[in-house]
C-alpha cells in the first residue's frame, strides 16, 4: 500500500520516536495529559516508556504517580499538578494533589 505522507513528515515522526516518544514542551516532558475536565488523565511513565489512561481518583493513578515519584520525578509532577490547577481550578487538580499527598506519594 502506498503512503500519502511526505518524506519530511515520516522523518519527523522517526525523530520523535527516537527521542523517547513522550510529549515535550520546550524540552520538558509532560507526565500528565488531562482528560474529561480532570476526571481522567494519560500518565506518561518515562521509566518504562508506557502511557496509561487512568481515572484520577483511582488507586491505579496513585500507584503510577508513586512509581514516578520514587524514580525522582515527584517535584516535576507536583509542578504540573499546580500548573493544571492554576489553568483550570474547576477541574479539581488541587484535590488530586491532596489525595496524592495524603497517600504519601511524594514523601521520601
Amino acid at each position: 500500500m502506498a503512503s500519502n505522507t511526505s518524506k519530511t513528515a515520516r522523518a519527523s515522526v522517526r525523530a520523535g520516536q527516537s527521542a523517547g516518544g513522550a510529549l515535550s514542551v520546550l524540552g520538558e516532558y509532560k507526565y500528565l495529559i488531562p482528560l474529561a475536565n480532570g476526571r481522567f488523565a494519560y500518565v506518561r511513565n518515562l521509566t518504562n516508556g508506557k502511557t496509561t489512561h487512568l481515572k484520577t481518583d483511582s488507586d491505579a493513578f496513585v500507584e503510577e504517580i508513586r512509581t514516578l515519584a520514587g524514580a525522582g520525578h515527584g517535584p516535576k509532577i507536583r509542578a504540573e499538578l499546580n500548573a493544571l490547577h492554576t489553568t483550570n481550578p474547576e477541574h479539581g487538580w488541587a484535590d488530586t494533589e491532596k489525595r496524592l499527598v495524603d497517600a504519601g506519594v511524594f514523601e521520601g
